[in-house]
């Protein structure tokens, strides 16, 4: 493959996480530091960033205010929701594109997101292709939904699943401290597939977990789900649940839409807006058992939690940009940066970066294997907590100010 030199554009997309920007610095500092890679810029608000010519030239940046990146949640260079077109429907953005990569002579291109990210990708590597301008692109996974296709785990999914775990460990505790009776119910991130709910599971195998799980992965009973609570809270007094935002009827409809048309709701890539579960449910549980009842919505808290970050998560999200940039400069491209699951001879989890065809990851969704979820369809087996517990492991390197977190401040010199 012939050397190929030019600026690189990084740019991220979609909801944020604890660690998005770990592996944007993995990106950024590599790509600084390449022969090949002429300029580094960031695109303002993801796609959107290019299309408005609205960069920033981040060599202009403090190295050691970048290293700070590792460590600070949300995404830095900006986010959005732009959903490119079939470019046979309208190739309007891509002549657009094209035309911003040719100005800043632009031979590299790094997108950080989730599915639609890499949809995004695969179209512009296509329009690219098709229209004889060399540039190498590559998708960065993020994810705290961890349902990206192919990989073993997303970054970002660690790192929710270790604040929910504790939470729910912590609101175990404190729902116990009065000897009256109490029923909790937890809400938690996740559309169509369950991860994150099912990350709860963690807190039970440390002895301070829900009494019943429910993940999009299966239908949800709403009348199954009261008897089961009526019969727990008659017997101990007190029940925690963790549910799925995304939990569905037999008929497809999202029980959040039972209270409210939330749901019913889109955004530019169709799909439904979520919230309300904990507090219908509450509604339904205090009205069928009289109970105090507390619907809790983890909400935003689930993905900038960068204070709960699992080291494990921040160290492969800085790899995974790192390596983006390594082997797009080797010539590789059209490829997501994704994770191989394995272990050494003492049976200690092992990472390693595998590459996968965009075509292959775009638009796909991995769900949790119905093996994992348990008979009677309200938890987790012995072989989730197996695939999660070494996901959540070591402790953030944050910096602290007057005890209080020291996040980058980029000074965001526009190109």
């Amino acid at each position: 493959m012939s050397t190929l030199k030019g600026a690189c554009i990084i740019g991220q997309s979609g909801g944020p996480t604890s660690v998005i920007n770990a592996s944007a610095y993995g990106a950024i500092i590599t790509a600084l530091e390449d022969e090949n890679i002429t300029n580094v810029y960031g695109a303002c608000n993801g796609i959107r960033g290019v299309l408005d010519d609205n960069l920033i030239d981040l060599s202009q940046e403090d190295r050691d205010e970048l290293a700070l990146l590792k460590y600070t949640p949300s995404s830095a260079l900006g986010s959005c929701r732009y959903k490119l077109k079939n470019p046979d429907v309208d190739d309007s953005d891509y002549k657009r594109i094209l035309e911003v990569f040719k100005k800043h002579d632009v031979r590299y291109f790094f997108y950080n997101g989730g599915n639609d990210s890499m949809d995004t990708c695969n179209k512009i590597s296509k329009y690219c292709l098709s229209h004889g301008y060399e540039c190498r692109v590559m998708g960065i996974p993020k994810t705290i939904d961890n349902d990206l296709a192919g990989t073993d785990h997303c970054p970002g999914f660690p790192s929710a699943a270790k604040y929910i775990a504790t939470s729910v460990m912590e609101v175990y505790c404190d729902a116990r401290v009065y000897d009256t009776g109490m029923i909790t119910i937890i809400e938690i991130m996740g559309r169509n597939a369950g991860w994150l709910a099912a990350s709860s599971a963690l807190a039970g195998y440390k002895g301070y977990g829900a009494d019943l799980i429910y993940l999009p992965e299966v239908d949800f009973d709403l009348d199954s789900f009261v008897e089961k609570v009526v019969k727990l809270y008659n017997e101990n007094g007190k029940v925690i649940v963790c549910v799925s935002e995304g939990i569905h009827d037999k008929d497809g409809k999202y029980i959040s839409e039972y209270g409210s048309d939330l749901a019913s709701q889109v955004d530019s890539f169709g799909h439904a807006q979520m919230g309300g579960l904990a507090s219908y449910l509450a509604g339904v549980v205090k009205e069928k058992t009289g109970a105090k009842v507390r619907g809790i919505e983890l909400s935003l808290l689930q993905r900038c939690a960068a204070h709960c970050a699992s080291n494990t998560d921040i160290e492969e999200s800085f790899t995974s940009g790192a390596t983006a940039v390594k082997c797009a400069v080797a010539g590789e491209t059209d490829k997501m940066v994704g994770f191989e699951r394995s272990y050494d001879e003492a049976g200690n989890y092992v990472c390693k970066t595998k590459l996968f065809e965009l075509s292959d990851v775009a638009n796909a969704e991995k769900k949790v294997p119905l093996e994992w979820i348990n008979e009677t369809h309200d938890g987790l087996t012995k072989d989730f907590i197996d695939y999660c517990l070494p996901l959540v492991a070591g402790e953030t390197g944050m910096v602290k100010e007057d005890g209080l977190p020291r996040f980058a401040k980029l000074k965001k010199v526009k190109v």
